[in-house]
């Protein structure tokens, strides 16, 4: 993989989005790349750890190939259909994001469960300045993290969001000192990784559940009751032990 770097560790990967002289905007062979990165955390799920190198998570999509794309292209939709794909990995995923997030930077740490940001990080999607919209997720994934009213003021009205602003919204988890990202994103995997990893994966295929609530809980949890790991760790808990 020319462009991201992959770090696999025994209880997470950790994604580098490495484009530098472009400052990490998304092209299409980054999206092969991270095609690729998705197979792999398909077929042996672990949690995912996404970031950006220099400075900078991604600021934006590749503008010299989006400018060659026409309607075909746009039907194939190559950034929205990477971005579900991410949003859709089986275990948690987190967006540390340094710098700024902008246009497909930004949607995809939209697809990402969980991000954490440090205090220069910067949202935003400037795409009706370029005569397109933002159609990689943002137009819809946005409003439901912060509501429609915002991601109206960020898509209509140009509006980009520093890191306390989005913190404040509840875009981002926490703002820490660039310096001190990637050890406060390894924290919240550290923690995630004292949990089961099949109650993750339920929780996550729950709370993504477009409806069926609540037999789609039931359903979830019925299986999780039938595990050695919840006897296991339930018995530990009432014997006076800590979960974990």
């Amino acid at each position: 993989m020319s462009t991201v770097t992959v770090e696999e560790r025994d209880d997470r990967v950790v994604v580098t989005l490495k484009r530098p002289d472009a400052r990490n905007a998304v092209n299409m062979e980054m999206i092969g790349d991270l095609h690729d990165v998705c197979a792999l955390l398909e077929a042996s799920p672990k949690p995912m750890l996404l970031t950006g190198s220099d400075g900078v998570f991604a600021a934006g999509a590749d503008i010299a190939e989006l400018a060659a794309r026409g309607r075909e292209e746009a039907l194939q939709g190559f950034n929205s259909r990477l971005f579900d794909r991410v949003s859709r990995l089986p275990q948690p995923t987190v967006a540390a994001v340094d710098g700024y997030a902008l246009g497909g930077g930004a949607e995809l740490a939209f697809a990402c469960d969980i991000r954490i940001a440090s205090q220069t990080a910067v949202f935003g999607n400037p795409e009706p300045g370029l005569g397109i919209i933002a159609a990689a997720g943002a137009c819809w994934r946005l409003a439901g993290l912060v509501g429609a009213s915002v991601a109206k003021q960020v898509l209509l009205g140009g509006i980009r969001l520093d890191a306390e602003r989005a913190h404040q919204l509840g875009l981002v988890a926490d703002v820490v000192p660039a310096v001190e990202l990637p050890g406060a994103a390894h924290k919240l995997l550290d923690r995630m990784a004292r949990s089961s990893a099949a109650a993750l994966r339920l929780t996550k295929l729950v709370v993504d559940s477009p409806g069926g609530h609540p037999h789609v809980d039931d359903l979830a949890q019925a299986v999780l009751f039938e595990t050695t790991d919840k006897r296991d760790r339930m018995a530990r808990f009432l014997d006076g032990g800590r979960a974990r």
